[in-house]
């Protein structure tokens, strides 16, 4: 057998060294990035698991603006006061989803173990076995009394599959997601900035109640939050959605 030759082996080792590196630099960043979670995790009390470094890490790196798919709406009108946009009024069609229900004492608890679930469908647990992509916004369903004066606990925290993906849905490995057909909707949407919380919401659902000029049109108990950036961002850009009736 050929002897191999001095530039072949460190060829052979340089290679195997510059891969060892690139994989501890992966696993320092996995660490990092699970540790942020962590910690934002605790101000929501909620625990971020350590099974949660790989979809962290995998979203992070695909979370860039042009690798993110928007859901497709037909603008109907746009209302504007002095300049300022009031609302937007917006036909969404009929679409499949990928849904889990909550309920954590806390609003914010219940979307950060809810996005958490369903980050792990969209990063391989699924049956493809595939990296699904991300859509925006992720959207939340609350429901409050018929008076809007309180929100109940339960909500269910939403991901739109991507175009590609709608006609066959990947099934979850996660058995409390479910995939639902939505119908084609109308919606009244108004965007605002921060933390979404139970005060906060019920804020923007009383705002935006006061500024329709038809707000009996909608459902009056049944309304979502859309979240354009992940729940561990610090400054969040949301919607709320008022539902008009079918």
């Amino acid at each position: 057998l050929p002897e191999e030759s001095p530039d072949s082996a460190y060829h052979s080792h340089g290679s195997s060294l510059e891969e060892e590196a690139a994989e501890r630099m992966d696993d320092e960043e996995q660490e990092r990035l699970l540790s942020y979670w962590q910690s934002v995790g605790r101000g929501h009390q909620v625990d971020v698991p350590r099974d949660m470094a790989e979809p962290i890490q995998q979203l992070t790196r695909n979370n860039n603006p042009q690798e993110r798919q928007s859901i497709p709406f037909t603008l109907i009108q746009r209302k504007e006061k002095l300049g300022d946009l009031l609302y937007e009024k917006r036909q969404y069609g009929k679409a499949k989803w990928a849904c889990i229900k909550m309920k954590e004492k806390q609003y914010e608890q219940s979307i950060c173990l809810g996005f958490m679930k369903l980050m792990r469908y969209i990063c391989e647990q699924n049956s493809s076995g595939l990296y699904l992509g991300i859509t925006v916004p992720i959207v939340t369903i609350v429901h409050t009394d018929e008076a809007q004066s309180a929100m109940t606990q339960a909500v269910t925290v939403a991901y739109y599959l991507p175009e590609g993906l709608q006609d066959e849905p990947p099934h979850p490995l996660d058995s409390d997601i479910i995939i639902e057909e939505w119908p084609a909707t109308i919606v009244y949407s108004r965007s605002f900035q921060g933390i979404t919380n139970e005060d906060s919401i019920m804020r923007e659902i009383n705002l935006l109640a006061a500024i329709l000029e038809s707000p009996e049109l909608c459902l009056r108990d049944t309304f979502i939050i859309a979240g354009y950036t992940n729940p561990a961002a610090a400054n969040r850009h949301n919607e709320i959605w008022f539902l008009q009736r079918p």
